[in-house]
């Protein structure tokens, strides 16, 4: 049965006439239009479609996360927000394709009647790093310099509001630092891992020490480096260590969060964890596919104008190169990998919290 009393018309649904007659290239409005003008802006009007649904995707994950108490049964759908936002992702690399298939003399037939307009003005491109969690204090130096520059007021006021909000990060962090199972029944995780880590070190010098084919040069280098991995684990297995590695920046999640996304990673294959651990490999890849954008685009831009500076005033493909490596969020997540330990070596959960992290009507538990 037809809901609606009113026929749907195609064009009139989507709007055709308002979004084909939305190209104007500036070329055009000055003198002889630039044959590529017209690709240069409908790449950068998909663009900006795109960034609208990730930002309809990120709001509701948002939303979702926002609780002091997260329903575990909206994990799968929380899932499905950001495989769809990494599908989106994957064609926002493929576009830049398109976009190449312009040459530098093409784009330069049109380049210079852009001038201030950049890139760098996209509302809703820097809204979406802000809600994923790269908020100005997080930011390099040159970076958060440009980045509320050649903006009007009433955008760098909304992105300040926007900076006021908890971002996903910040909601992920509290949602980690809840989890129930680092400290269950007389089980202590940290104690636990602390041991079986301290366990393996010990094998690992054994072996270097013991190994009659190293010579003394690379059985001195083999202990150096284990000295640094020691090093390492206790940047986490010490808490006033962990402090001042917070303080200096080089990791942003609380100690007990981390601490709960290693155990998310170590134990993923027990039930209750498995969409917690797709949720935190999601992130992951989010922003792995949002550095690869960023550094396609940055060899783009230097295909097209070499060494030139950008539209917007910026130094151009340096500050785009710098910004693909610095505009990362979830370096945390992709840290965990220093802290795994081989399935054979993970401390033994007891049983009663085995059952937990299980389906309670399985005949084997």
């Amino acid at each position: 049965m037809q809901k609606n009393p009113t026929p749907c018309y195609y064009g009139d649904y989507l709007q055709l006439n308002k979004l084909l007659d939305s190209q104007l290239p500036q070329s055009r409005v000055y003198g002889t239009e630039a044959h590529d003008e017209t690709l240069f802006i409908i790449v950068h009007q998909a663009y900006e479609l795109w960034f609208k649904q990730i930002l309809h995707e990120l709001r509701s994950a948002q939303a979702m996360m926002a609780h002091d108490e997260v329903d575990e049964r909206m994990l799968g759908t929380l899932n499905a927000r950001f495989d769809r936002i990494r599908s989106i992702q994957k064609v926002l690399v493929e576009q830049i394709g398109i976009l190449e298939t312009m040459t530098p003399l093409d784009f330069l037939d049109f380049r210079d009647y852009l001038i201030p307009a950049s890139g760098f003005q996209s509302i809703q491109f820097k809204e979406i790093e802000i809600r994923l969690g790269l908020k100005r204090a997080f930011r390099s130096e040159m970076d958060r310099k440009f980045f509320y520059s050649r903006i009007n007021d009433a955008d760098r006021a909304y992105l300040a509001e926007r900076e006021a909000e908890c971002s996903l990060l910040e909601s992920v962090e509290a949602w980690l630092e809840r989890m129930p199972f680092l400290e269950f029944a007389g089980f202590n995780f940290w104690l636990e891992y602390e041991k079986a880590v301290d366990l393996m070190l010990h094998d690992d010098e054994q072996i270097v020490r013991g190994n009659p084919g190293l010579s003394e040069d690379v059985r001195a280098f083999q202990l150096k480096e284990l000295a640094a991995t020691r090093e390492n684990f206790r940047s986490i297995l010490d808490a006033e260590r962990y402090a001042e590695v917070r303080e200096q920046g080089r990791v942003r999640l609380s100690r007990r969060a981390l601490l709960a996304a290693l155990f998310i990673n170590l134990y993923r294959d027990e039930p209750i964890l498995q969409l917690p651990f797709h949720l935190l490999t999601n992130l992951v890849e989010v922003d792995e596919l949002f550095t690869t954008w960023r550094s396609r685009h940055a060899l783009m831009v230097h295909r097209m104008l070499g060494s030139k500076i950008g539209t917007g005033g910026s130094s151009g493909v340096d500050y785009l190169k710098m910004g693909a490596e610095a505009n990362r969020v979830y370096t945390d997540f992709f840290n965990l990998s220093t802290f795994l330990l081989p399935r054979s070596a993970l401390p033994v959960l007891p049983a009663e919290l085995t059952k937990e992290l299980g389906f309670h009507f399985s005949k084997t538990r």
